[in-house]
């Protein structure tokens, strides 16, 4: 018995050993016209097994190169298309560029850097009271994480100064705490807890009234 342990490796087991043993026996024909009939029919062959294929773009391109990889790229065939080579395959992808800080308080990322900028070009009033104030506490999230400690608002509140270059400015506030942003959602929180007690209260009422309706 022969095991698969013991055979040349399959350069792409997903087209399985039937396709490989048939493109390295094409690769032995003595003509170039045998070679190329040969490598249509097993192109045919190999798009009949991997259907998912056609849905791609340039398939057939991809087919050829898949033939070239498992001929070990060792196969005088005329393609259709530009012949793939190992050092195609071996090439380093360009290095994509990181966005760097230019500044000491890299740890509050690119992102609010852009938010900053975006609450300084805002007219003043409410919507840019608010954004700022989101800036702010995300800000001091990022600080907290971090830096792995508690950071008070004030630091804050410096730091935004700083990054907006004094554009944005919350130093007038003795903490986030009693920001418009901190009320407001502290008034909605109240009001729906409010919503919330006055609505088990009426259920309770009406579930003794229908207990009393019910022994009468």
């Amino acid at each position: 018995m022969e095991y698969n342990t013991d055979r040349t490796q399959l350069l792409m087991p997903e087209y399985g050993r039937n396709i490989q043993q048939l493109v390295e026996h094409c690769k032995t024909l003595q003509t170039k016209e045998e070679r190329n009939e040969m490598a249509l029919a097993i192109i045919e062959f190999m798009g009949q097994r991997n259907p998912h294929l056609r849905d791609e773009e340039n398939y057939k391109h991809k087919l050829w190169d898949h033939l070239f990889i498992l001929a070990d790229h060792n196969l005088d065939v005329d393609s259709p298309y530009p012949v793939l080579s190992a050092e195609d395959l071996i090439t380093k992808p360009r290095k994509m560029d990181y966005p760097s800080l230019e500044n000491e308080y890299k740890f509050y990322g690119k992102s609010i850097l852009q938010l900053i900028d975006t609450a300084i070009a805002l007219e003043e009033g409410d919507e840019k009271d608010a954004l700022i104030q989101v800036i702010a506490n995300n800000m001091k999230k990022s600080y907290n994480v971090y830096n792995k400690e508690h950071v008070q608002d004030d630091v804050i509140f410096r730091h935004l100064k700083e990054l907006s270059k004094n554009r944005l400015d919350l130093t007038g506030l003795d903490s986030l705490d009693k920001s418009k942003i901190y009320y407001a959602n502290n008034r909605n929180n109240h009001n729906r807890n409010n919503n919330n007690r006055n609505q088990s209260n009426n259920n309770r009422k009406n579930n003794f009234q229908n207990h009393k309706n019910k022994r009468r």
